[in-house]
Parts: C-alpha cells; sequence; structure tokens
C-alpha cells in the first residue's frame, strides 16, 4: 500500500503548523508558548496545531516535571521542509535582510542537525571541489553527498572519527539552498570564532572573514 502523502502535506500547508514546524528546525524542544510566539498564536490556537501535529506524526512531545517541549519527530521532517523552502517563492522581506540578527542567520545557522546558510553552502562547496565529498549515483538531482576515502582521511586528521558505517544509515551531507528565517526567540545563528575563520583558509582555502564583510555590507 502506497503511503498517504497528503496528511503530511496538509498539515504543513497551514501558514500557523508550517511557521511552528520552521520554529523547531535548529533541532531544540521548545515549550508551546515559545512556539505560540514564534507563529504569531494565541496559546489556545498553538494548543490545537501541535495536537494535530502530534497526532500526524510530525513532532513529537516530552514531559519534564509540569513542562511539556515539542521537538521534530525525525530528521526527514526537516528534510521535507527544506525541500519545500528550496521551491517556495521568496519572502520579499527577506530578500535583504536589513537586522544584524537576520544577517547573521543569512551568513551561518544551524538548521535542524546540520550547518546551513552562505557557510554552510561554501563549506559543502569547497569540499566537493577537492574531492572530499561525492554525490553518489542514486542521489536525486545531487541532493545529496557521500564521503570519500579522502573526506575520511581530512576528518581523521581534524581529530574527527567517522565510523564506516555511518554512511550506511544516511547521507554524509546535504545542500542547503534556502533562506529559512522566521520570527522565532532566542537564536541559531552560528559565530566563526578567529580559530574557526584560520581553519577554514587553511584547510578549505575559505575567507571567511571577507564573506563576512560582504554580507554585513
Amino acid at each position: 500500500m502506497e503511503a498517504n502523502i497528503a496528511i503530511p502535506a496538509a498539515l504543513i500547508a497551514d501558514p500557523a503548523r508550517s511557521a511552528i514546524l520552521m520554529a523547531l528546525m535548529d533541532g531544540r524542544a521548545q515549550p508551546a508558548n515559545t512556539l505560540a510566539y514564534a507563529a504569531n498564536l494565541s496559546p489556545q490556537a498553538a494548543s490545537n496545531h501541535l495536537t494535530k501535529l502530534l497526532d500526524g506524526g510530525m513532532v513529537l512531545v516530552e514531559t519534564e516535571g509540569r513542562h511539556r517541549y515539542y521537538r521534530l519527530a525525525r530528521p526527514e521532517v526537516a528534510t521535507v521542509l527544506e525541500a519545500l523552502l528550496g521551491v517556495a517563492p521568496p519572502i520579499r522581506s527577506l530578500d535583504e535582510p536589513r537586522s544584524p540578527e537576520a544577517r547573521r542567520l543569512c551568513a551561518a545557522r544551524s538548521c535542524y542537525d546540520h550547518l546551513a546558510g552562505r557557510l554552510g553552502v561554501a563549506i559543502a562547496t569547497a569540499m566537493e571541489a577537492r574531492g572530499l565529498l561525492s554525490v553518489p549515483a542514486n542521489a536525486p538531482a545531487g541532493k545529496l553527498y557521500g564521503l570519500t576515502e579522502a573526506g575520511r582521511t581530512w576528518f581523521a586528521e581534524l581529530g574527527i572519527a567517522i565510523p564506516a558505517s555511518a554512511q550506511a544509515h544516511r547521507p554524509a551531507a546535504r545542500r542547503c539552498l534556502d533562506w529559512t528565517e522566521r520570527r522565532h526567540p532566542g537564536t541559531r545563528a552560528v559565530t566563526v570564532t578567529p580559530a574557526g575563520a584560520k581553519g577554514l583558509k587553511e584547510s578549505l582555502g575559505l575567507d571567511w572573514d571577507g564573506m563576512a564583510a560582504a554580507q554585513a555590507a
């Protein structure tokens, strides 16, 4: 029997629920009141939408004492959201982010369980150019990357051990094509330290200081 894609599609199609899901894209669990704020909803409306998302298997809830925290049910939900963002028309107000926080998010941010934004794309592109990542023959439209032996060695030299079985469960990396900022308390922005900027230049040839300066202009 084929999967009923209409169910998750209908859940995501609602603007309020899509805003809630986008607020959970950094992988952290959030309380209902935070998600209500992110989606510009009343607590009661947010609770109703969260119930539907729970019933539809899009989110999970964890209880700590009297508090309930919600998170995306699994990485595949974030993957679907990213794919939709890749084909969705841009939001005019985000075409040229004006606030410092918006520019930081555009430059580098966390997106569920991976690095996104301009920095994430630049790193993936540099790694592919250096033969550290490859595009598997069965990858859909080149969206997924596999880790080459050279890439595995490169990570080992950085002190990062990649188990041989890691890629059997999920791809090594994926491209990030979208700008996903939404009104959300806190921040998903990623700060590159001076040591990090130096490492990016030495290991991948990326001039992060120059990129950051251009973004701030």
